[in-house]
């Protein structure tokens, strides 16, 4: 009798286990095809029991043996995967079933396509890439630099733009040799360079607030804390002391992601005794042409860079994106593209990023404020997810 119990109860445990594999449809009500957009799983939109582990669990297309990248995410830091990632191909107007299961991905990549770090060898930076972009942005020590005289500091709390080139991650490789003393990452040997000046402006999205027509902002952020690395997504706080708007004592953290294809990182700004946030994008030495789109959502700036040109550009969440400031001066690095975000509950969120001539498709102002119309559309019109019962 023990065999027949042993089988029942080994069968009933697989049934168990199969009733936790889902179905979903991913939609697209847009008439254009969509990827590298990504789809956010939790254990409640699936209907799945809190005790199961999202990081066992792996996607395929239904009808077919293909299992698309995925990542699990931890974004508490409990110790538990709140989300699991990844990106369909969904053609315009149209819909693809997916099977959501536990099994082990056979075609899971290693390669850490998007990535982030503290950079303690190169002062304390803070650096993130994907396969098409990279940036960086400053700590304390290199602020205390500054401030003590001494050379080699940064203070900012602008974001710098990495040239890259190259799909493969190339922070590791420039900071290493830039520290060993092997080469710079200022020359381009093949793979792109930085040669983009941040200085006291806004860079490629830091942010301001108006008070009285004149902007204030924060110094280099205080704190980093890393949320996740992978195929799909990076993300990590930073975290700034507070400071003054003319009289507003303003607190900030900025929780920032970079996705696998986009040229974009989304910034979540959380920011106290402000009604909107000034995100900026550098004008340098005033040079480029401007591109506005309110009722869109977005702002461009289009300059030449050396020998080549380059497209700066912020999208914002539809309605949010209330009014913009071309702000010149003559003040050294404070002439910025302004884009005025309202906050809603202490929170602000934008997108901003760049396109590089040499390491992009876009080789105009055309092709860049194009897809930057693209990418509103698509935040706007986010691919829906059904679980089918």
């Amino acid at each position: 009798m023990k065999k027949p119990l042993l089988f029942l109860a080994v069968l009933a445990s697989s049934f168990a286990g199969h009733s936790q594999n889902k179905i979903i449809t991913v939609s697209n009500s847009l008439p254009i095809d969509r990827e590298f957009e990504t789809i956010e799983l939790t254990k409640k939109s699936l209907g799945l029991p809190t005790s199961v582990k999202l990081e066992n669990y792996a996607v395929k297309e239904v009808g077919s043996n293909t299992f698309l990248e995925s990542q699990g995410v931890d974004n508490d830091g409990d110790g538990t995967v709140d989300v699991l990632l990844f990106q369909p191909k969904i053609n315009a107007s149209s819909s693809k079933d997916f099977e959501v299961l536990v099994a082990e991905n056979p075609t899971a990549s290693k390669t850490i396509s998007c990535y982030s770090r503290f950079v303690p060898e190169r002062t304390d930076d803070y650096a993130w890439e994907n396969n098409k972009v990279a940036f960086r942005t400053y700590g304390p020590v290199a602020q205390k630099m500054v401030e003590d005289k001494i050379a080699g500091g940064t203070l900012t709390s602008g974001i710098d733009a990495w040239l890259k080139r190259v799909d493969y991650p190339i922070i590791n490789k420039w900071y290493e040799k830039a520290t060993n003393g092997t080469g710079t990452y200022h020359k381009d040997t093949g793979e792109g360079l930085d040669n983009f000046h941040v200085g006291d402006s806004r860079g490629v999205g830091g942010i301001a607030v108006k008070v009285d027509d004149k902007y204030y902002f924060s110094k280099n952020f205080t704190t980093w804390k890393t949320i996740t690395t992978g195929p799909i997504r990076t993300s990590f706080i930073l975290t700034y002391a507070d400071w003054d708007a003319k009289g507003n004592k303003i607190t900030e953290s900025k929780l920032i992601s970079l996705d696998y294809g986009s040229y974009l990182s989304r910034f979540e700004i959380n920011i106290t005794r402000t009604k909107s946030i000034a995100a900026g994008l550098t004008l340098h030495d005033k040079k480029g042409t401007i591109g506005t789109n309110i009722k869109e959502g977005w702002l461009s700036h289009w300059e030449p860079i050396d020998d080549s040109e380059i497209g700066t550009g912020i999208v914002a969440p539809k309605n949010t994106l209330t009014s913009f400031d071309n702000h010149i001066t003559e003040d050294k690095d404070l002439s910025n593209l302004y884009g005025n975000i309202e906050v809603k509950n202490n929170k602000a969120i934008y997108y901003v990023g760049f396109g590089w001539k040499k390491g992009s498709p876009f080789q105009n102002q055309k092709q860049w404020e194009t897809y930057l119309s693209s990418f509103a559309k698509k935040i706007n019109n986010p691919l829906m997810v059904k679980v089918k019962k």
